[in-house]
């Protein structure tokens, strides 16, 4: 059987770090463990450049037709004077919304050989694997209005609204519960109860849920701000933290650091299950943003687009297997002290962008013989 796959390399390090995963879909292909179709396509500031916009209808059918979509990164300094509604980030939020992409898995996981590379001590993160379920298609991003009025006399307004209907809260709260179900049982909500009405609801719908359909579950609240203090602190107090857009847009980027670099953290975003195949459409891309200050440089690091390629294999394909080999030839390439710059020791030697990925792909040949 031959899995479908749109590659959305995109900007800055994104085509550098993709096509490493070319090497490790090489290997399992060779192993006779999975066959895939790639097609790849334009989104973000070379989508605008080619199309005069940030992702191509052609691009969005693509997407919409294909097992699952990897997508590198998006955006950079380049594109700075676009239109804000034709920006590279508009090509990453359209495909979020087209494809109804509404829940955000991010998990943060410490690989042993990395323990030292955090910023917090090794007995704190040792160990550490969170999983932050971040809500991706309401909230304060998407809300109307959405604006910047001129009020006169040189002053401005700017207007982002934050909006959430009980149904997005139901279905982000229904996909947490769910994984922690298949995890440590314990799931923490964040939100800002004390100063937003949308968050006076969050903890409303959530609780509801809790107690109609997963009562069997640990849940505990935490006020965001808090939960980000908490996450710093004692970090592997956490098993599922399930939060709306905004919050957890910042609160995963503070977990990646937890690891020891944010070049080093997958991610998933998946839409509602077709009632009649069962398959939920889906995007992988790593948390790294395309990081124009080192594109060209081949320095980057690509195991985060790597694990990234690993989650698809878990959700989308069915290959569970074959998605831990793939993470256990990551951790075995680090534990053999093989590092990208951003995660070595001061004055080790690192390896460049595509040494990172072969080394990589011989792991997995070896642990698939």
């Amino acid at each position: 059987m031959s899995h479908k796959l749109l590659l959305l390399p995109g900007d800055g390090i994104g085509p550098e770090v993709m096509r490493e995963v070319h090497k490790v879909a090489e290997a399992l292909g060779q192993a006779g463990v999975a066959a895939f179709e790639m097609e790849e396509g334009l989104v973000g500031g070379v989508a605008y450049d080619a199309h005069g916009k940030a992702l191509s209808d052609a691009d969005l059918r693509l997407a919409m037709a294909a097992d699952a979509v990897l997508l590198g990164a998006v955006g950079g300094p380049r594109w700075d004077s676009v239109p804000y509604d034709l920006r590279p980030e508009a090509g990453l939020f359209r495909l979020r919304k087209d494809m109804q992409l509404f829940a955000n898995l991010r998990p943060a996981i410490c690989y042993p050989a990395l323990a030292d590379a955090s910023s917090l001590k090794r007995e704190l993160i040792d160990g550490l694997d969170i999983m932050i379920v971040r809500e991706l298609t309401g909230g304060v991003y998407f809300g109307e209005p959405k604006e910047i009025i001129d009020l006169g006399n040189g002053q401005k307004r700017g207007i982002d609204t934050q909006v959430y209907d009980s149904y997005e809260i139901e279905r982000i709260g229904r996909v947490a519960f769910e994984l922690a179900r298949k995890r440590g049982n314990k799931v923490t909500s964040a939100d800002k109860r004390n100063v937003m009405k949308s968050g006076v609801l969050w903890r409303e719908v959530i609780t509801e849920l809790h107690q109609r359909e997963y009562a069997d579950v640990n849940l505990e609240h935490q006020l965001a701000d808090a939960l980000g203090m908490q996450l710093v602190r004692r970090p592997k107090q956490f098993d599922v933290i399930v939060t709306d857009n905004l919050f957890g847009d910042m609160l995963s980027d503070v977990a990646a650091m937890l690891t020891g670099s944010i070049g080093m953290l997958p991610s998933a975003s998946m839409g509602l299950a077709d009632p009649a195949s069962g398959r939920r459409r889906a995007l992988y891309e790593p948390v790294h943003g395309s990081a124009p200050d080192i594109a060209g440089k081949g320095c980057a690091n690509p195991l985060a687009m790597i694990a990234s390629f690993a989650m698809c294999l878990r959700h989308s394909l069915g290959l569970g297997q074959a998605a831990d080999k793939v993470e256990e030839a990551i951790a075995k390439v680090l534990a053999a002290g093989v590092r990208t710059a951003d995660i070595g020791a001061d004055g080790g030697a690192t390896v460049s962008t595509s040494q990172m990925g072969t080394a990589v792909a011989v792991a997995l040949k070896g642990l698939l013989m």
